[in-house]
């Protein structure tokens, strides 16, 4: 049976490698029947944290990557004390006492690396060879009692029957080392595969600028879970056909570790935002409005009530559904939803409202007053009647009113933004300037 793992430490924010690699590695256990293990490596106490493997587990959950089986290495050192006492048994490894300084008192245990040349064959790669004589003997348990990575990696594979390895580039260099520690204690080796690395569009590393961002964040920021693992998906592995948009259940269905490209992937974020915003098209209003409800009210607390009338928020967030690329984007164009006072774009306030068109204002409030029911046909039809009383273009009133209203110079129909705003805020937003706002600017 197939068993894979992802293994995170929690002395950091689970970020996109991270979870490309978890992600590649359910991919694959669920394309073969198999189970997804996942362990977490916390035996550095001096930076592992709480509030990281709360992050780790929640971001994990987010994405739909839920795991078959959960271990702990802080609760293994007995297993691998255990383990280390055999090759020390065996004449494989050596102990040496800690310095006279050292506070610590226990000895280190020290594996003898035994010079070979190997090859080892990376499912994504193929072979790799390695020469060991340029690896000095390993350090298998610290002098402060705890075990080194390789060591705990390799005990921890083997003993919970892990038969692929799926990880990061990064980490061939520590393969070799590995495969001396599975020879030594007569442990099956697992078959290999390295994800090549995620570097930054302008090439180099990600960087919290180019995309080295916590998965937290990117639900913050409104990014949704199945579009943001349809991304991950594209980097490294393609679905085939030129198709771009695809979900989990529908890759796990096709996917092979071997048809993972070998070369780096390029994160794009221009492209995360344009599969995020197919997404949120392909949404319902009423699953966006469960979604913005809490950013909302976070965001602008004071305006709850208007959160809670249901279905004129809905037909508010359809407006903007097709323009989004993320649910924060929601947030920042309609802000002037939300608030009781907005702040106007200077260039649009120097363009748009430096004449005096309280007059014009006015009329327009008197009509809008008098229309009952209040609906966007209505508005729209008081307004075209006015431009012809005034004997004016639509573009001469219509742009003033919209930045008066909003503070921005685009947005959705006007019509239907003094529809959302309801006469009330319009009619406090449009009096404004006739109060000398204007002159102020």
């Amino acid at each position: 049976m197939i068993r894979v793992r992802f293994a995170p430490s929690p002395t950091g924010n689970l970020h996109i490698g991270g979870a490309r690699t978890a992600l590649f590695n359910w991919l694959y256990a669920k394309a073969n029947n198999g189970s997804f293990i996942l362990r977490i490596e916390d035996t550095d106490k001096a930076r592992s944290r709480k509030e990281y493997l709360d992050e780790i587990l929640q971001s994990l959950k987010w994405l739909g990557l839920n795991w078959d089986e959960i271990y702990y290495q802080s609760q293994r050192f007995d297993i691998y004390q255990e383990y280390a006492n055999k090759l020390l048994k065996e004449k494989k490894a050596y102990s040496v006492s800690p310095q006279a300084s050292s506070p610590v008192k226990t000895n280190a245990i020290i594996f003898k690396v035994t010079p070979q040349r190997m090859k080892i064959k990376d499912l994504i790669h193929g072979d790799i060879e390695f020469d060991t004589s340029v690896i000095k003997d390993q350090v298998l348990i610290k002098s402060d009692g705890m075990p080194t990575y390789n060591f705990a990696c390799v005990v921890d594979d083997a003993t919970m029957g892990i038969t692929h390895v799926i990880r990061g580039d990064d980490h061939i260099s520590n393969t070799p080392k590995q495969v001396l520690l599975y020879q030594v204690l007569g442990f099956k080796i697992p078959e290999f595969a390295h994800l090549p690395l995620i570097l930054a569009k302008a090439g180099g590393r990600l960087s919290k600028r180019t995309g080295a961002t916590a998965i937290s964040e990117f639900r913050r920021l409104g990014f949704l879970p199945h579009a943001l693992v349809n991304y991950l998906l594209l980097l490294s592995w393609s679905p085939g056909g030129g198709r771009e948009l695809i979900d989990i259940e529908a890759a796990a269905k096709i996917f092979d570790i071997n048809n993972v490209n070998k070369t780096a992937a390029i994160f794009d974020l221009d492209k995360l935002n344009w599969i995020n915003n197919q997404y949120i098209k392909d949404t319902s209003a009423e699953k966006l409005t469960d979604l913005l409800i809490p950013m909302l009210k976070k965001r602008f607390p004071q305006t709850e009530s208007y959160c809670l009338d249901r279905q004129r928020l809905e037909g508010l967030i359809k407006l903007y559904q097709g323009r989004i690329n993320t649910l924060g984007d929601f947030l920042d164009w309609a802000d002037f939803f939300f608030l009781d006072e907005i702040n106007i774009e200077p260039e649009a306030a120097k363009k748009y409202l430096k004449a005096d068109l309280s007059k014009e204002f006015s009329l327009f409030l008197e009509g809008l007053e008098k229309l009952e029911p209040f609906g966007v046909v209505v508005i729209e039809t008081e307004f075209r009647k006015l431009i012809a009383e005034l004997g004016i273009s639509s573009r001469e009133l219509i742009h003033p009113l919209r930045v008066a209203l909003t503070g921005k110079t685009i947005g959705p129909g006007l019509f239907d933004v003094i529809y959302y705003l309801g006469k009330e805020k319009t009619k406090q937003r449009l009096k404004r300037w006739s109060k000398g706002v204007r002159d102020a600017l």
